[in-house]
């Protein structure tokens, strides 16, 4: 199983929520029993850790490197635009010039009937006879 990895800054927040609130709860649940782990856990996650993450970087375990980062951010900016996302299906061979004018089709086909909805729905919010028959217009299309 493969550690997760984590953008530098991403995970150098994580390791300071951490450290704080491991901090504070042995500090406020077992004040006489966790003594010692009280400046340990402080002293571990903000000036060992963190500062490991920046001077290592790519290097340390759970930071993900350059092209990762980047590919997570491509995926999430993909899947906001399905069009793109076909474009690079497309220019990297995945899918044929066929199978691409299919999905292209469909995928503008699906665009056209989400803008129309949205008019008719701020329009008149579909309500009472008229939003009706607006609704029944716009199945029929």
């Amino acid at each position: 199983m493969a550690l997760p990895t984590f953008g530098k800054t991403r995970l150098t927040a994580l390791v300071g929520v951490l450290s704080f609130g491991l901090t504070s709860l042995f500090a406020v649940l077992l004040p006489e029993v966790l003594g010692a782990l009280i400046p340990a856990t402080f002293i571990l996650g903000f000036f060992v850790l963190i500062p490991l993450i920046w001077v290592l970087g790519d290097q340390f375990p759970l930071v993900a490197s350059g092209n990762e980062a980047d590919t997570a951010v491509s995926r999430s900016t993909t899947a906001e635009h399905p069009v793109a996302a076909l474009r690079e299906r497309y220019a990297t061979g995945e899918i044929d010039e066929a199978e691409f004018e299919r999905k292209l089709d469909r995928l503008l086909a699906t665009e056209d009937l989400d803008e129309r909805f949205d008019r008719v729905e701020s329009d008149g919010s579909a309500s009472g006879a008229s939003g009706a028959g607006r609704k029944r217009e716009f199945e029929l299309e």
